[in-house]
């Protein structure tokens, strides 16, 4: 695997991991915003 093939995969893997997590970080911030639960239980 050259190097720059490397790079690509490796980019790819960090742009993944980080839509996820920008993803789960809006959802915690709107639950928080509209008094939700953020992951859909109750826990009253």
């Amino acid at each position: 695997m050259t190097l720059t093939r490397k790079r690509l995969v490796i980019l790819a893997a960090v742009i993944l991991a980080g839509a996820a997590l920008g993803r789960l970080a809006m959802r915690a911030a709107l639950n928080l915003l509209l008094g939700g639960t953020l992951f859909g239980g109750n826990f009253l």
